[in-house]
């Protein structure tokens, strides 16, 4: 189970990043009375920067695995 919790990290930060923009989007349509702008715009950007920490870890992971030449 050692690698699996990797994983799980990784798709639960995948999956936080959504929900944690998704909400001050909905936070600040409901303030500047915008709907569904911000909370559109929070789901992408969420979606794009959980991707980008996910992708990031999965590089390094493989250029760690390859050793220290980067072969």
């Amino acid at each position: 189970m050692g690698k699996g919790y990797k994983y799980l990290a990784a798709g639960l930060r995948f999956a936080g990043g959504i929900v944690v923009f998704l909400f001050l989007g909905l936070l600040l349509d409901r303030k500047l009375n915008t709907t569904p702008l911000f909370l559109l715009i929070g789901v992408f950007l969420g979606a794009g920067l959980g991707f980008l920490s996910v992708y990031r870890e999965v590089m390094s992971e493989s250029q760690r695995a390859r050793g220290p030449e980067g072969q």
